[in-house]
Parts: C-alpha cells; structure tokens; sequence
C-alpha cells in the first residue's frame, strides 16, 4: 500500500490496466452486486436536485422504487446506496438503444465540474473506497465483469491510475493525483 495524505493505495491502482468496453460488458456494474452504488451522505442532495431532469431516463418501475424508498437506502451495513429493481440494476440507470445501461445522471451532466456527475463511487469504479481508523483506502475490485475492460487496457496501456484520473482528481484534488503520478513514474523506474 502506499499512502498520499492519509489515502492509502492499493498498488494495484498504479500496476493494472483498465479501460472500460461498454460494448463488451453493457454496464453490467450497474446491475452486478449485493446492494445498489454506495452514496456520500452529501451525495443525496445533489441526487435529489438531478431528479427532475433525470425522470424522463427512468423506467415506470424505477420511478415507482424512488417513489416508494426515495432517493437513497441504507443498506444491512448501514451505510448509504442508490435504490435497486429486485436487487439487480440501480433505478438510476437505464438502456440505450444498443442495450447497453446508462448513468441517467451521467447523461444529463452539464460538462461542469460543480455540476453532479453521478455517485463518486461509480466514477471510481473498479477503485472502492473503505473508511479504516481514521483514513481512507482505495482498493481494486476486481471481478469477471470486467475482463473485457482489463483486456483493452492492457491493449491500449492505459493504467488504472490513468483512466481514474478524472474521478481521482474530483474525489482527492489535483494535487493528490500529481502527487499518485509522481508516485506512479518512480516505481515504474524501479522495475
């Protein structure tokens, strides 16, 4: 693990490749698991803002879930998750016309950093984020959903660090990510 300002990182984040073929997997993390995205608890707010313009994305029986549990759950943890159909799909995602599902917060996004682009725990993914003593850990998940993504970032040597870099940046700041590059640039010499 190495540490950047009390954010523990798994090395996997600086020595795997990904890179997301949604041709491939049809967004399938938007329905595997055990619970819907886990949330911030700020996070609500902004999702209960992004209602209204994200309704005309969401099935009848998604809207009838957010009308019956609201905007957000908690799971057996306790802790904060999107709502769920039937414990699969997250009723904020929907299906393009290819198949494929969609973030209805992400496709309503204003490009705008101030802007909810959706759970910073989807813009993480394959990063979970795990609160231990006081700090923060950042780990890959790793599971066969996503072997389609690890493929074409191997083929493209995108590294996981690099196609994070966006959410990392939104999640930790601009700093933090140069300081995970330098980081990133220093072992690759050592190998």
């Amino acid at each position: 693990m190495i540490e950047i300002d009390n954010v523990l990182i798994s090395e996997d984040l600086l020595e795997e490749y990904f890179c997301c073929d949604l041709n491939a997997c049809l967004g399938a993390c938007c329905v595997e698991g055990e619970a819907g995205a886990p949330l911030l608890e700020e996070e609500i707010e902004e999702i209960i803002k992004k209602i209204p313009s994200i309704k005309k994305y969401l099935s009848k029986e998604s809207r009838e879930i957010l009308d019956k549990e609201g905007p957000a759950k908690m799971d057996i943890d306790g802790e904060w998750v999107t709502p769920t159909i039937g414990h699969k799909e997250c009723i904020y995602a929907y299906y393009n016309d290819k198949g494929i599902l969609k973030c209805s917060f992400e496709e309503e996004w204003s490009g705008k950093p101030e802007d909810f682009k959706k759970p910073i725990s989807c813009h993480l993914y394959p990063a979970r984020e795990v609160r231990l003593f006081g700090s923060t850990a950042l780990n890959y998940h790793q599971w066969d959903i996503c072997s389609p993504a690890c493929e074409l970032g191997k083929r493209s040597k995108i590294p996981l660090y690099v196609f994070l870099k966006e959410s990392l940046i939104r999640r930790f700041g601009s700093e933090w990510y140069s300081s995970l590059e330098q980081i990133a640039v220093e072992i690759k010499k050592g190998t």
